[in-house]
């Protein structure tokens, strides 16, 4: 670890976090082989997996760091920081074959380790440390790093056509909105218009009526 810390704190302490996921793995593996109990075992291996799990998601992290300062380092610190990554691939994918060894043995339903196609290191792909060549290591680590950029590009293109729909519905609202206040403003002038021509035929009767009342008087009038 000294020597990463003179590299990046970060890659120092993503290290350290590692080895301790490994120690956890290696004192996990000789505690299980102590277990008599089937079903015991099979939680046991439950928590060995969630580390296995935690422990790829640090070296992938590790391998972003690194790319990230490539362009700083010397040749010998990026050879370095890729022989760190290849040697703690092989280590953990040498805990995955162990795993799957075990639960072989327990004959339980296979347990995926990596839920989800390309989600990692796949059990039924794992190979020893000892059949592994480091352009496999780097292949392998490449391709799952391709697989997790392609799923996080298709979640983008999600988020971004949900906030293009919920645009045009709001676009739409508003326009409905708009024509709403339109409809009820002509309504309101309707009815004011119908008010005024009430009240004006109100005016005509009266006024008829009281031409009528004229008529008969002044008839009235001449009569007598």
């Amino acid at each position: 670890m000294d020597s990463l810390s003179g590299v990046s704190e970060e890659l120092a302490e993503i290290e350290g976090q590692i080895s301790d996921i490994f120690r956890a793995l290696s004192n996990g593996f000789q505690k299980l082989e102590k277990i008599k109990d089937s079903n015991r075992q099979s939680r046991q291996l439950e928590e060995l997996a969630a580390k296995m799990r935690e422990c790829k998601r640090l070296i992938k992290e590790f391998d972003r760091e690194s790319k990230d300062l490539e362009y700083k380092n010397d040749s010998g610190t990026n050879k370095m920081l890729s022989e760190k990554k290849q040697s703690m691939i092989k280590e953990l994918n040498s805990y995955v074959a162990l795993k799957k060894q075990y639960t072989s043995n327990l004959d339980n339903k296979r347990v995926n380790l990596f839920e989800g196609p390309g989600e990692g290191f796949a059990e039924e792909n794992v190979l020893l440390a000892s059949d592994m060549t480091n352009q496999q290591l780097m292949d392998q680590g490449n391709q799952m790093m391709d697989e997790t950029d392609q799923a996080i590009e298709r979640s983008k293109k999600v988020v971004h056509e949900t906030i293009d729909v919920g645009t045009e519905t709001a676009t739409a609202l508003k326009a409905q909105t708009e024509q709403m206040s339109r409809i009820v403003n002509e309504l309101d002038s309707i009815h004011f218009s119908i008010k005024k021509a009430s009240q004006l035929v109100k005016e005509i009767g009266r006024l008829q009526l009281i031409g009528a009342l004229w008529l008969c008087f002044s008839l009235l009038w001449s009569v007598s």
